[in-house]
């Protein structure tokens, strides 16, 4: 390829060897052609984030949570730096005097709220993982249903021991715990524990294991991803240097709206990053009809959000564009078509319309709060309307992201004021390497004119391994190399475009993750078909399929129910479809597959998949780029 805008190669190509496929030539951000930033120097753990920011920004707000007042969200009520330090040094005491040390693992569980974020930084005080199965003590938001849970999982008193309400604890709920060999406290009451104690903190180390985040498996058990203090040193030096380049760095004047669950690395690593800046983070109250208005209330300065909020917000925002009379959809779309034309001639977002921006756009920045001017979209693709749309209308950076739980969130960012990198995931942040790997039988050469293969990366950003998982570690980390299993297209610039999953895992619009190849050998027993082709994208919530129906079979059937014709009419029939489509459902409610993994709508073609139209491979595995090509 040419010489990439965003990217520089610092190794060569390698060709196939053995049983070893062709490799792409490896690039990294061009902010590190010089090599990688260090992290801040004396830095050594998510602690000393916490505890540099809490010296410095000792009065600024960090944590705030709205109140609740006669059963509505009220105003935001503040912790400071300074208040939460001293909130975290009693928690700590109080978790070192029930016993815990450090190497323990302790769990969090609930909805994001400031004691889980004090939570998170006790454990980090002390050394001691963050993890969501075995460990010895357990930081519970709700116990509600504290009876069910201890009996659907009646071992846990192997491991667990001490159970922390973030909230009040009854009597009762005393003695549920107590029958299973377990202590439970309430907050004030375990905050008495440490009492008038003093402990030494132990040495931390970037070594040192900070989370374990277990991932929600599509088959068998999660993973369990383990993640070392240097990771997330590691990322927020890059995410920092990136942001440095635009003049965008975060700062303590900034707000952030914490609603994306802290249990995924996305809202962690940017509460991190938050944090590290002396910034203020505001919860949201918990109610996904009322995050609009805590955002009004809130003002944040930087939202993070899945592709399904922005959507919403989206359609929210057409709607109202398109109720508001002949008049006013006229004008806005003048303004919108005006701006939008000057933004694609190279104009950034700020200079492409500053009076439509004052008169039109202003309303909808109004709507988010009136100080955004950082938008970051993650977890699965963007619609490109969408992402159009909102760079031109919420007078904000809207950028689009990718990455895992094993590289610590965000790997890729695309770049402000370019609108050529709308519908990819911009070139990689300035803290990892990226290769292509090709895949021969998906058809993707990582050495061909335009490259295309998995996306493997290598950096001290990447996890350590899944935890008590050696084997199924050696299989994704190969000399140094990540393979996500996600395959991208290098694009001119220099930015990547993900365009299909090699292991054909992907999520739903929703966030469901589907396993196609598990579905398609479940759908293979309707004895009616011969073979079937599952499909689903993360723009659409359900999954569509193609179907090779059993001739003999077909032909019977249609003589039985009035359908008459030759194969291919039969196949056309409405009410073959709607059979076909019938006995895929039936079989999948009888092998116990969730809603969302349903057919809901099948093409049946008469043709069986071939080789002859690039469908198969010479082994009869599916190539699914093509599948979706010929059929889409």
């Amino acid at each position: 390829m040419a010489q990439m805008k965003y990217v520089v190669e610092i190794e060569k190509a390698k060709e196939a060897t053995g049983d070893r496929q062709s490799v792409g030539p490896v690039y990294r951000n061009v902010l590190a052609k010089d090599g990688f930033r260090p992290p801040v120097e004396g830095i050594e753990s998510c602690w000393d984030i916490f505890r540099v920011s809490a010296e410095k920004y000792s009065s600024n707000p960090m944590l705030g949570q709205r109140e609740n007042v006669n059963g509505k969200a009220g105003k935001y009520v503040w912790l400071t730096y300074s208040e939460v330090y001293d909130i975290v040094s009693r928690v700590g005491a109080s978790i070192r005097s029930s016993g815990i040390k450090q190497g323990s693992r302790c769990g969090i569980y609930g909805v994001n709220c400031s004691k889980w974020v004090i939570s998170m930084q006790v454990l980090a005080q002390w050394s001691t993982s963050s993890v969501t199965r075995r460990f010895q003590l357990l930081l519970y938001k709700k116990l509600k249903f504290l009876r069910q849970v201890l009996k659907t999982f009646p071992g846990a008193g192997k491991y667990l021991k001490t159970l922390v309400s973030f909230g009040k604890v009854t009597a009762e709920q005393k003695e549920v715990a107590k029958g299973f060999g377990l202590v439970i406290y309430s907050w004030d009451d375990f905050l008495q524990l440490g009492l008038n104690k003093q402990f030494d903190l132990p040495v931390k180390k970037k070594s040192d294991i900070c989370t374990i985040m277990y991932t929600s498996g599509t088959t068998g058990d999660p993973k369990g991803v383990v993640i070392s203090n240097d990771s997330i040193l590691s990322i927020i030096s890059g995410v920092n240097h990136h942001l440095e380049s635009m003049n965008e760095e975060f700062s303590e004047k900034d707000a952030y709206l914490s609603y994306l669950p802290l249990a995924h690395i996305f809202d962690r690593v940017l509460e991190e990053l938050m944090i590290s800046a002396g910034a203020s983070i505001g919860f949201w109250y918990g109610d996904i009809k009322l995050l609009m208005n805590d955002i009004k209330e809130l003002k944040p300065t930087v939202l993070c959000a899945v592709p399904r909020v922005l959507d919403r917000i989206y359609s929210g925002l057409m709607e109202k564009i398109s109720s508001g009379g002949i008049l006013k959809y006229s004008v806005f779309n003048i303004a919108y078509s005006y701006k939008l034309r000057n933004m694609s001639k190279g104009y950034k977002h700020e200079e492409a319309a500053p009076i439509f921006d004052k008169v039109i756009f202003s309303k909808v920045k109004e709507g988010l709060g009136g100080k955004v001017r950082l938008i970051l979209s993650g977890a699965a693709p963007l619609a490109t309307c969408v992402e159009t749309f909102l760079r031109v209308v919420t007078c904000a950076h809207v950028l689009q992201g990718y990455g895992l739980t094993e590289t610590c969130a965000g790997s890729f960012v695309s770049e402000p004021n370019e609108l050529s990198m709308i519908g990819t995931v911009g070139p990689p942040l300035p803290n990892v390497d990226v290769c292509l790997a090709s895949v021969p039988d998906m058809g993707y050469n990582a050495l061909a004119s335009t490259p295309r293969g998995e996306i493997c990366l290598r950096g001290n950003s990447l996890f350590s391994g899944y935890y008590k998982q050696e084997e199924l570690t050696k299989e994704v980390m190969v000399d140094g190399w990540f393979h996500t299993g996600d395959i991208g297209e290098w694009q001119p610039d220099g930015s990547m475009k993900i365009i299909d999953r090699k292991k054909n895992i992907f999520k739903l619009s929703q966030g469901e993750y589907v396993s196609v190849e598990k579905l398609e050998s479940i759908y293979s027993l309707v004895s009616s078909i011969d073979s079937i082709w599952v499909y689903g994208n993360s723009f659409e919530s359900f999954l569509v399929a193609v179907a090779n129906p059993n001739k003999e079979f077909l032909e019977r059937w249609g003589k039985e129910n009035g359908v008459f014709g030759d194969f291919s009419t039969i196949c056309d029939s409405q009410k073959a479809k709607a059979y076909i489509l019938e006995e895929l459902v039936k079989i999948g409610k009888e092998k116990k597959l969730k809603g969302f993994e349903l057919i809901k709508a099948v093409y049946l073609d008469p043709i069986p998949f071939d080789m002859d139209r690039d469908l198969l491979t010479p082994t009869f595995k599916k190539k699914r780029a093509q599948f979706l090509k010929y059929y889409q």
